[in-house]
């Protein structure tokens, strides 16, 4: 059966001629790319940020070759025309490959080469595939390879997600701030290893989970910084074969008006061609912010277990019935997706690490698997983070009298009376309100180690949760 040439266009590479899709703006490049990696079924258009990021640098090597006199000034608009209607949120559908994929990202590159110029070739009033007029790789990527465009782009579109987790990151710790406030005056029984310790305030407890939270804002924003030295006009080991010589300068500082970021070239370009230490660096920091998002997490669900079987200390907003054979459950289901975002982030920092100790001589071809596995590592941060906020701590709300009941019946209160009757004296009682089960508090009134009102005294916020200072306080009983 004959195909319907209305339908298709035919186009021409390395590897013979094949039919494109009239409608498509890729190419024959891109076609070869859908078919040989058929495999994560994510493609380039699920990060919109990789898009606008690749419509970028293809911008500002256009504006370089323009400058320099190797572009025409009628091809350098078309293609500048283009690449802002990408970066404006056009035509990203077209950006198909599959994010893992072989040849160090040259599908990737060569389908935004194939889009920029169809588009090109219209705006000039052309077909799709007139290629003798403007070509993919003759015009859109003249001066370049992948080996500079492909790392370059993905550098700027991790920054771009970045200060998207760095306001979800701001946003939680003020979130657990505000908790912190709120839940200052209610008194609980601090614990390690599980085990009663010593009094604090729920109000401490969330105000450290704002703390180790917004330790992270800082150094998000220090890899961001990191990530701002590229190797745009290296071309494709970092010699910068087939540029003029002002050419890098050039590429770099339209790059940089463009993108709105503080861009610089990359004092080595053969090592900044091949090195993936940047790409290691933040990938380490997101596994630490993740492992701090699932430590508050496993917090959040332990306080919350329960309710009458479980520690009860808060209540988490209720979300969704938690069973399909148990009437009544409710589970911390924000918290649990939060861990499992975690875990997924641990892991693809395996895979980088792995993928960036696999580079040969002057190229690292596994880069399409570290920018795949950073750019879905940030995106599902902030994600996480956000809902974590919205949809868990806001409504988070104390059950004040249950953590005051803790307090009151827990051994670990003895460790507060320290000062006041020595550790001999505190130790006996603590060995008898285990064997009785009868409270501290009740034990050192029974035995006269203090009155009701200077125990009352002792228990207050203010004299439990740190340094007292003042007079008033309680004599240390010989």
């Amino acid at each position: 059966m004959m195909s319907d040439t209305s339908c298709y266009r035919v186009e021409k590479d390395l590897l013979g001629e094949r039919q494109v899709p009239v409608v498509a703006y890729y190419g024959v490049q891109t076609l070869r790319a859908l078919e040989n990696f058929n495999i994560s079924g994510i493609p380039i258009s699920h990060f919109p940020d990789l898009v606008t990021a690749l419509a970028m640098v293809k911008q500002a090597c256009a504006r370089a070759n323009r400058d320099t006199g190797k572009l025409e000034p009628a091809q350098a608009a078309a293609i500048e025309r283009a690449c802002d209607e990408i970066i404006g949120g056009e035509l990203h559908g077209e950006f198909c490959v599959d994010m893992i994929q072989g040849g160090a990202g040259t599908s990737t590159n060569m389908n935004a080469n194939e889009v920029i110029a169809n588009r090109a070739l219209e705006l000039l009033g052309c077909e799709r595939g007139a290629y003798e007029q403007l070509h993919p790789n003759i015009h859109v990527n003249m001066s370049q390879s992948t080996n500079d465009v492909y790392p370059t782009a993905l550098r700027l579109a991790m920054v771009f997600g970045l200060r998207q987790l760095g306001r979800a990151t701001c946003a939680l710790q003020k979130a657990l701030s505000a908790k912190a406030v709120e839940f200052q005056s209610v008194l609980k029984m601090g614990r390690t290893q599980l085990q009663d310790a010593v009094p604090m305030s729920l109000g401490q407890e969330f105000n450290a989970f704002a703390t180790t939270v917004g330790e992270e804002v800082a150094r998000l924003e220090d890899m961001a910084a990191l990530l701002m030295e590229v190797n745009l006009g290296g071309t494709a080991i970092g010699t910068g074969l087939n540029t003029e010589a002002d050419y890098r300068d050039r590429a770099v500082a339209h790059l940089r008006e463009i993108s709105a970021c503080p861009l610089m070239p990359a004092a080595d370009l053969v090592e900044a061609t091949s090195d993936m230490g940047g790409f290691v660096l933040l990938s380490g920091m997101l596994k630490r912010t993740a492992i701090k998002l699932s430590k508050i997490c496993n917090d959040l669900r332990l306080l919350s277990s329960g309710p009458h079987c479980g520690f009860n200390e808060i209540n988490l907003p209720q979300k969704q019935p938690g069973s399909s054979i148990m009437p009544g459950k409710v589970n911390p289901v924000i918290p649990e997706a939060v861990n499992q975002v975690a875990f997924t982030v641990i892991g693809n920092d395996t895979a980088i690490t792995m993928a960036a100790e696999a580079g040969q001589l002057q190229l690292n071809v596994m880069e399409p698997l570290i920018g795949y596995k950073l750019l879905e590592s940030i995106r599902y941060l902030g994600a996480a983070m956000e809902s974590l906020r919205i949809d868990c701590v806001v409504g988070i709300t104390a059950n004040a009298a249950v953590c005051r009941g803790y307090l009151e019946r827990s051994v670990g209160l003895v460790t507060a009376l320290n000062p006041y009757l020595g550790y001999g004296k505190t130790s006996a009682i603590a060995q008898q309100a285990l064997q009785t089960g009868r409270s501290v508090a009740e034990l050192v009134i029974e035995e006269q180690l203090m009155t009701a009102e200077e125990l009352e005294q002792l228990l207050r916020p203010e004299s439990m949760l740190g340094p007292v200072l003042g007079e008033g306080k309680p004599r240390l009983r010989s």
